[in-house]
């Protein structure tokens, strides 16, 4: 089912598939793999898998049933562009999301060139925002990927931010979120590697979006970047 949300750039997440596999540094402590067990040990029947990659046709009529307009993150504990996941199945959630144009849709994923090699078979209406998840210097080639898809809005997700990131890739990129990891085992995030981002978010006039400084207890770090919130979003006044 489709649940409020904490993250600060979303309002719900909406998952009709859950579990995964680890691919890149960035998974090394998967919140989502930690939720499912505990999803799976409380006994919700969707977890029942665990975190063993699971598709939920029924979440898919989900979206229609939504009264409200809200800014929906899609498979917030999986990956829709895992390897494993049909195609057919794929389409069928890009038609939901076009057929519900009321809801903006926030799909992220770190299989960028699958994303890329699927993508012209794929709907892209103004309420598809497209994006990949870039941890560290090594995986910014997942943006060329994406600046690929005819996406009205391609962003960036850089969480866990776990190493700096010299002259981020930005052409073609519309909103840019940065976070630290959070929870156990949390590793470390540097001041001036966020900076670095923000800056060059600014030069390029890309909104930019501060989540977290993270840490095994978050709370006590806060949001806070250079005395400020950064809570920039991406403009739609283009689509």
């Amino acid at each position: 089912m489709a649940t409020s949300s904490s993250i600060e750039w979303t309002e719900t997440t909406w998952n009709p598939l859950s579990g995964c596999n680890k691919i890149s540094p960035g998974c090394k402590n998967c919140y989502a793999e930690r939720m499912s067990f505990r999803l799976k040990a409380m006994g919700v029947k969707r977890y029942k898998n665990g975190f063993s990659l699971t598709l939920h046709e029924e979440a898919i009529k989900e979206p229609y049933k939504w009264k409200k307009p809200r800014i929906v993150f899609v498979n917030s504990m999986s990956d829709l562009f895992h390897k494993d996941v049909p195609v057919d199945f794929i389409k069928k959630v890009f038609k939901a999301m076009e057929e519900n144009p009321q809801h903006q849709f926030q799909v992220l994923t770190k299989r960028a060139e699958r994303l890329e090699q699927l993508a012209n078979q794929l709907p892209w209406p103004p309420n598809i925002w497209m994006g990949v998840s870039v941890e560290n210097q090594k995986y910014t080639s997942r943006i060329k990927h994406l600046t690929k898809v005819p996406a009205k809005v391609r962003f960036l997700s850089i969480e866990p931010l776990i190493g700096p990131i010299k002259k981020l890739p930005l052409r073609g990129i519309h909103w840019v979120i940065v976070g630290g990891e959070s929870g156990p085992g949390a590793r470390p995030i540097e001041k001036e590697w966020v900076r670095d981002i923000r800056d060059r978010c600014i030069d390029r006039d890309v909104p930019f979006f501060f989540k977290q400084w993270g840490g095994v207890r978050k709370h006590t770090t806060g949001r806070r970047l250079d005395r400020r919130l950064w809570n920039e979003m991406p403009s739609t006044s283009h689509l």
